[in-house]
């Protein structure tokens, strides 16, 4: 991943350019944004810019020994700390038992959420963590010498979700950094990454991407309509993961509407054994897919709010074909005084069901609240 793959975001580029250039690049960075704003991306190819042997004025040279290896993500200075999963391949899991697989999914794309990252290595019901004992592995790669760049560079993907050892020993390494070692993180919720942590690392803020840039993404990659792509970015809102998704898992969005379309159905009608039924079904799918679900129900209940104010003129309105056709009937149920206490129970069960709560019991005590709160007008 060189900066030239990355659509747009020319000002976020610039300054990361700039900062090798006039060789001021901060040994601690955390590269944040709104969702799908490709900070994982940048990150990578601001990695490979700093080690590339013949880098250019506005890009890495693409063909050197370092780039090639950046290439293939397996370069002997570059190292990655991810969520991983216990039990299926270690119970005191780091992120080098599961390296490979990780490689493949990232050469695949840069863009991606922690959803499609934990469905790749199926986890089932388990939940993507950064153990303590990744703190030791930590330690001893960055103690070493660099092989053949000039800085080590460790990616550090989502470091909201490291166990609180794991974030004293980084904190530490932070505030006393190895020789020539670079800690690239990149986050999707900052404000969860401990604050002696966040105070330490210089912010790069990557804002959202620009729908026309997304559009010409996704008719080089997927060679689909220019009609079709510029619906895709419309609605994406400026988040790339969820534009190649949509391009991609057509059939994963069309479960999860079917899923909230029958929760709100039997909400209404008080339907309580298919309510049952449903909390059932939906307690089956994995972790990460029920809080996939509970994300998309949101974004919706979101959409149609926005559709009773009437925005939809104010192009405030963003939903796919399938979605659209369902709450031109479904929002006249979503007003203002139903969307607070609604949007509060399912932020309340995507915490619940990150904490490992029965997800049969969570479920079913959400379409109960629905079923009354569905009728508040």
């Amino acid at each position: 991943m060189n900066f030239a793959q990355i659509p747009g975001q020319k000002e976020i580029k610039g300054k990361l350019l700039r900062s090798v250039k006039e060789e001021r690049v901060s040994h601690a960075q955390l590269f944040t944004g709104p969702e799908g704003c490709g900070n994982m991306a940048l990150a990578l190819a601001y990695a490979r810019y700093i080690s590339c042997e013949n880098r250019t004025d506005f890009d890495s040279c693409g063909t050197c020994k370092s780039c090639v290896k950046y290439e293939k993500l397996i370069h002997p200075d570059l190292h990655f700390v991810f969520p991983v999963i216990k039990g299926k391949k270690a119970t005191d899991p780091v992120s080098d038992n599961y390296l490979e697989e990780w490689r493949e999914f990232v050469k695949i794309s840069p863009y991606f959420t922690l959803n499609n990252w934990m469905d790749s290595i199926e986890v089932g019901n388990a939940q993507g963590m950064i153990f303590a004992s990744e703190a030791s592995e930590i330690i001893k790669k960055l103690s070493l010498k660099t092989f053949e760049s000039d800085f080590k560079i460790m990616i550090i993907w989502l470091p909201e979700k490291m166990h609180q050892a794991t974030a004293n020993k980084l904190l530490k390494m932070i505030e006393e950094p190895p020789e020539k070692t670079l800690f690239l993180l990149v986050s999707e919720e900052p404000d969860k990454v401990i604050p002696t942590i966040l105070s330490r690392c210089q912010l790069v803020k990557v804002p959202s991407f620009n729908n026309r840039d997304i559009e010409k993404y996704l008719i080089d990659r997927f060679n689909i309509s220019i009609d079709k792509a510029a619906d895709i970015s419309c609605v994406s809102n400026g988040n790339i993961t969820r534009a190649i998704e949509l391009c991609e898992n057509e059939d994963s969005s069309l479960a999860n509407l079917e899923r909230f379309k029958s929760l709100m159905r039997f909400a209404w009608k008080r339907d309580i054994i298919s309510i049952i039924n449903w909390s059932e079904e939906i307690s089956t799918t994995g972790r990460e897919a029920q809080k996939n679900f509970i994300s998309f129900s949101m974004r919706i209940l979101r959409e149609n709010l926005m559709l009773s104010l009437d925005q939809l003129k104010n192009s405030l309105v963003f939903l796919t074909g399938e979605e659209a056709t369902f709450s031109g009937n479904f929002h006249p149920f979503i007003n203002q005084n139903n969307i607070y206490p609604l949007t509060e129970e399912f932020n309340l069960v995507y915490s619940h069901i990150e904490s490992n709560g029965n997800a049969k019991i969570i479920f079913l005590d959400l379409a109960l609240k629905v079923t009354r709160l569905i009728r508040r007008s």
